[in-house]
């Protein structure tokens, strides 16, 4: 077992991952894995899902099921599956990580979307006995629409098929020319299995005829630096702070989290969708008063306007203004019981606002297999599709592909509250 022993700074880069595959893939073993190979688990934790009894310590990965470490709920142990998201944290000598596990029943690809929407890279497991399944397809369509900036293919249980290199050249090839479809370009097929630990945090001996980085060492190297401080400044309010005290009797603060780009005392600044104008006065932080902010940070700004400004506005640099129509066309995935129809009455949540919206047509829904576009009235639960919206007042927003933050929302059922889609514009 290869062995970490180091001291963490503040220095470390932090990579959000997102693992997901069909049922039994083996996502929760591969990440057991990882914890116990970076010494990210506790003692008392490998003690509770040690395999050998009468034992005081456990000395091996091999002692240990590892698929439980990550199987928190008694659903999930019972029933041998993944059903909620669940995180992980663990570390080495080069970076910090936090993983989701998320399901790969299709009954729960609603929690999928969700622990994928914040990643920065995904783990698409596929076993290498069964090769690419419908719901890996669905998966790798869903995180193509989400704009994860890198895919890896991790082909496990390599030890069941004797390692065979032919097994593994047939499903790289089929995902290669399904993500080219979508025009995902950083794509890494891995061979490896989790149980034994080949390939994951170790070369080991048995796939000599791969000559690609480990796993873990893929995770260590890929880049996790983004354009969004090269993009546009938005910041959406979320809060107007008016203390209206003695000593601050006419302050008023405008708080919320950049979502792209930056912000310096003095910059003009337009509120959207008012279009009202003003100068930056102060930028305050947690700690105290700053010359220049950059997403994604959280800060308070004050302005030399006494202006109107309420939750739900978004602030934009001038000259960089969102476009604000009562009308949007989405990609949607529909994770609701009942059927996204034409005619019905949503409420679209996009950053800190809400909307009332009418679904104005389904466009089409994608066949997750050929990726091609179906005629379609209606999308049921789990389908993809393309989506206009009608919206009751304008929407301050921008293309998905261009931000993600502004370019998202997700669909809300007025009647029970229960969210039902998530939406990326086009």
């Amino acid at each position: 077992m290869t062995e970490f022993n180091f001291e963490l700074t503040k220095e470390i880069e932090l990579l959000r991952l997102v693992t997901v595959g069909s049922v039994d893939d083996g996502k929760s073993t591969l990440i057991g894995r990882l914890l116990v190979d970076t010494k990210g688990a506790f003692e008392d934790q490998l003690m509770a899902v040690r395999k050998k009894k009468g034992t005081t310590h456990v000395s091996s990965a091999a002692e240990i099921d590892l698929a439980m470490l990550t199987d928190g709920l008694a659903a999930e142990r019972e029933q041998g599956i993944t059903i909620d998201v669940a995180y992980r944290y663990f570390a080495t000598p080069k970076r910090k990580f936090i993983m989701a596990d998320c399901p790969g029943h299709e009954q729960y690809t609603r929690n999928m979307v969700t622990g994928s929407s914040t990643a920065n890279a995904a783990i698409i497991l596929i076993d290498a006995r069964h090769g690419v399944l419908p719901q890996t397809k669905r998966h790798t369509h869903i995180l193509g629409l989400l704009g994860i900036p890198h895919l890896i293919v991790a082909i496990n249980k390599m030890d069941l098929v004797d390692y065979d290199q032919a097994a593994f050249e047939k499903i790289r090839k089929e995902m290669q020319e399904y993500c080219a479809k979508q025009g995902i370009k950083d794509l890494i097929c891995t061979p490896m299995s989790a149980l034994t630990g080949d390939m994951v945090t170790i070369r080991g001996d048995k796939m000599d005829w791969y000559k690609g980085d480990t796993l873990l060492e893929t995770l260590e190297s890929m880049s996790v630096l983004d354009d969004l401080d090269e993009k546009p400044f938005r910041m959406p309010v979320q809060l107007v702070n008016r203390p209206q005290t003695a000593d601050l009797p006419d302050y008023r603060g405008f708080m919320g989290t950049i979502a792209s780009g930056t912000v310096k005392v003095g910059d003009s600044l337009v509120v959207m969708p008012s279009g009202k104008t003003s100068t930056v006065k102060e930028i305050v932080a947690f700690d105290g008063n700053l010359e220049e902010a950059f997403s994604p940070q959280s800060i308070t700004i004050t302005l030399n306007d006494n202006i109107d400004i309420s939750r739900g506005d978004m602030l934009v640099h001038a000259g960089e203004q969102t476009t604000g129509e009562k009308q949007l066309t989405a990609n949607v995935c529909w994770i609701g019981d009942e059927a996204l129809e034409n005619r019905k009455k949503y409420i679209i949540k996009h950053t800190t606002t809400q909307v009332k919206a009418l679904v104005s047509e389904v466009n089409f829904k994608r066949d997750i297999h050929s990726l091609e576009r179906e005629e379609a009235t209606a999308l049921a639960m789990n389908e993809i599709g393309q989506v206009t919206f009608k919206l009751q007042q304008p929407l301050c927003c921008d293309p998905y592909a261009d931000n993600r933050v502004t370019g998202s929302f997700i669909i809300i059922d007025g009647f029970t509250n229960n969210t039902v889609g998530a939406g990326m514009i086009v």
